[in-house]
């Protein structure tokens, strides 16, 4: 979740950079640029704001670069193929793809992006107390900046596990003498910092013009009862869900509910919408070209670029949508497509390329593993192309969610054991506002439904291992039990530290 249209100042917070990665080469970069010392940094509320909105920025890892988390995420399902233009278009994502993923092939983008964010966080976290601004402002960025830094943690959690936790700054010559903790300490430490970010955080935003974006109390309260869920904290997990889902198709105390019609949640239009509760922003204005993508300052959405087939194009009279062509990642398999076909949900989700060309309606060059089936869900359409500055196809505008509100719909349900009054009124009322009748409430429909409702959205890999059912789900694309719930750890994050590579690796 980025602030809406606000584009972060790297330079101010060049401080942190010490801290972004373990690997050498980083640290002993030459800074490009003049920028203030930290000592005379953070001396007014515009200066402390541009600090926050920095932390926010990391989020920008859900959607921006090739190096995307959802698409990445996508590509490890059973749900999804890695795509692209070939076994070698893009070595993390494929070896991911299939299974033969290493310490060599894993991005390190993936370790090191969500580190930089928990930097940023930390050195903001500790001129914070003694900040020129209002004791209200004080609280409101501590809480977000506590939020920010628990939801990097969570994401490094769920990929590698075994990680460092650092909470302070850390000296250049002691960074490669940091330790992995066990993870129950990195969960408390997410614990404790969503309870204590949950007093500081407005219920709701009174000015979406200005704050479009910003973290309220129903956003850490959503993240702390996922936390939750994952380690099997059920109870817990439940009365956090229970009070940002308020009564089932209803709307919460903090504004949350359904959007009405399942395709507006993916209207480029239709953003900061009533079901978003945790929205990575993006924007076609930062003029980006190929010079300054994938070095953390693009923020468009690539997920567009990737998703939409090569090379497509419309004979004369077709009515098909004017889809704009791109590289042809994250192809659908058939065993989703089966799974899909009938639901609702199947046009928003799914893009039937196959019909579409069989029907003369619409051409395009197949890709690597084309099954003729793409995401529709962040499908670009030539109307929304860039016409500013930049490389057109690196600045789309789409926002991401990275938690929503059937999502927290279903993880309720799941938290209250798939039984009971409350957990059936949660899967109806996502299946009603789709026009599907009730069905029997079990562990077994509500990951049916989260399947069907979030396809492509970059969580199935997770619920997958979460749940236990990665090893058989995943069997046929080479998935290694008690290896490949979790990345390896990027190759460069070894050497010269005590840092421990994760078993089977």
């Amino acid at each position: 979740m980025k602030l809406k249209n606000i584009k972060i100042i790297v330079g101010l917070l060049m401080i942190s950079l010490l801290g972004i990665s373990c690997n050498k080469d980083f640290i002993e970069l030459d800074p490009k640029v003049d920028v203030p010392l930290e000592e005379n940094y953070y001396s007014n509320d515009a200066e402390v704001y541009s600090g926050v909105i920095a932390v926010y920025d990391v989020l920008g890892k859900e959607s921006s670069t090739f190096e995307n988390m959802i698409t990445m995420m996508n590509a490890g399902s059973d749900d999804y193929y890695a795509g692209g233009g070939g076994p070698t278009d893009g070595t993390g994502i494929q070896s991911f793809s299939d299974f033969s993923i290493s310490e060599s092939t894993i991005p390190g983008s993936f370790w090191n992006s969500y580190y930089q964010g928990i930097f940023r966080a930390n050195i903001l976290l500790t001129q914070l107390p003694e900040a020129p601004i209002t004791d209200a402002n004080r609280t409101r960025y501590t809480a977000e900046t506590k939020t920010l830094r628990a939801y990097f943690y969570f994401q490094l959690l769920r990929m590698f596990k075994n990680i460092p936790l650092i909470l302070d700054r850390i000296p250049t010559g002691d960074i490669y003498n940091v330790p992995q903790v066990a993870p129950a300490e990195v969960y408390a430490q997410i614990e404790q910092d969503l309870i204590d970010a949950k007093a500081g955080l407005p219920n709701t935003l009174t000015d979406l013009t200005t704050e479009a974006g910003r973290l309220t109390k129903g956003s850490a309260q959503a993240l702390l009862g996922k936390v939750y869920l994952y380690q099997g904290k059920n109870t817990e997990a439940a009365a956090e869900f229970a009070e940002v889902n308020g009564t089932p198709g209803g709307t919460s105390i903090y504004g949350y509910k359904l959007v009405d019609n399942f395709a507006d949640l993916w209207s480029i239009e239709n953003k900061f919408n009533s079901e978003a509760i945790i929205e990575v922003a993006s924007t076609d204005k930062a003029n980006v070209g190929w010079g300054e993508w994938g070095g953390g300052q693009n923020d468009g959405n690539t997920i567009n670029t990737m998703v939409s087939p090569r090379s497509i194009s419309r004979p004369s009279g077709s009515t098909a949508p004017d889809y704009a062509s791109g590289w042809s990642f994250n192809t659908v398999t058939l065993e989703l497509y089966n799974v899909m076909k009938g639901d609702p949900r199947f046009d928003a989700t799914i893009a039937d390329f196959a019909a579409l060309k069989a029907a003369g309606q619409i051409d395009y060059i197949p890709g690597y593993k084309d099954t003729g089936y793409f995401l529709n869900k962040f499908m670009p359409l030539n109307s929304e192309v860039t016409t500013g500055g930049g490389e057109p196809i690196l600045n789309y505008r789409q926002n991401v969610y990275a938690i929503r509100l059937a999502d927290t719909y279903l993880m309720e349900a799941e938290a209250l054991g798939g039984s009971g009054a409350r957990a059936q009124a949660l899967l109806d009322a996502v299946r009603a506002r789709v026009g599907l009748s009730s069905i029997p409430v079990s562990l077994d429909a509500i990951a049916k439904e989260r399947r069907l409702e979030l396809a492509g959205e970059g969580h199935r890999f997770f619920d997958l291992v979460r749940t236990g059912k990665a090893a058989t789900a995943l069997a046929d694309r080479g998935f290694t039990a008690g290896k490949n719930e979790i990345f390896p750890i990027p190759l460069k994050e070894l050497e010269n530290t005590i840092i421990e590579q994760n078993p089977n690796y």
